[in-house]
């Protein structure tokens, strides 16, 4: 065990327990638990990315960090965004004028957070045993792609939406719909083989030009003077990639089709 590393993912953890018993105490008449769980999570996926990073940097990567980070990213990204997916979005609306529709949609909302998890958690133990995994739509493979979305960014969409309404939950049993439609199609997007950028080609190691430098810097000022919005651009705009990349992807191969059967 290395300590360094460890201490990341140990930190991961306590934001995922923390999001945990933030989500539990929300509610429309204390909206902020809501919005500290979706920053604590916000706050674990940075934490799951420095601990990598870190083990790569300092020859610290062994097989007990791996198993502990995925273990860290089940509590963190799959038991804490699903929990508050439901209680934010589901449970919080008014039962006052659709009883019968209230007890439904209760049901249908803990099934669909908990695929969200199952999603998340098969993502993970499908990332553990893959050698070289190779997406559906495979344009440049190599490590600059993960094969389906991972799921800190599954639980970022979920955290960037609830921390931009700060944390209001949904009182529209029609917008809890189309709340379990984007966790459901969220869950589809880290079992699916669809291509997601890595971002592993950046290495804090190596020498890079001011200019990326300045974007990081300048990226990192946008979110914290601006996290409403730059984390909702960020989360989805990553989700939407995704999903132009697999577009566009078929579409190229319907054409390369078209063009070999004529004559």
């Amino acid at each position: 065990m290395y300590v360094l590393p460890s201490l990341f993912t140990a930190g991961n953890i306590a934001a995922g327990y923390y999001a945990i018993t933030q989500s539990i105490q929300g509610s429309a008449a204390a909206p902020e638990f809501f919005d500290r769980a979706a920053l604590a999570i916000g706050f674990a996926v940075l934490f799951d990315g420095v601990d990598g990073m870190i083990a790569r940097l300092t020859n610290t990567a062994s097989d007990f960090g791996k198993e502990l980070d995925s273990l860290a990213d089940v509590i963190t990204f799959g038991v804490a965004p699903s929990l508050l997916a439901y209680l934010w979005g589901v449970r919080a609306v008014p039962v006052a004028g659709y009883p019968h529709l209230h007890d439904r949609m209760v049901h249908l909302g803990i099934f669909v957070c908990f695929l969200f998890l199952i999603c998340g958690a098969s993502r993970l133990a499908r990332f553990n045993i893959s050698v070289n995994p190779q997406p559906r739509n495979p344009g440049r493979p190599g490590k600059k792609y993960f094969v389906g979305m991972p799921i800190p960014a599954g639980a970022g969409v979920v955290a960037s939406v609830v921390h931009f309404e700060n944390g209001s939950p949904i009182d529209d049993p029609r917008l809890s719909v189309v709340w379990l439609c984007l966790i459901l199609f969220t869950g589809f997007l880290m079992v699916s083989t669809w291509r997601f950028w890595s971002g592993k080609e950046i290495s804090l190691g190596q020498r890079h030009p001011f200019q990326l430098v300045a974007l990081i810097v300048a990226v990192g000022a946008v979110i914290a003077l601006y996290s409403e919005y730059a984390l909702i651009v960020v989360a989805l705009g990553y989700l939407v990639s995704g999903v132009l990349a697999r577009l566009a992807y078929s579409w190229g191969q319907k054409k390369r089709r078209q063009a070999s059967t004529t004559p």
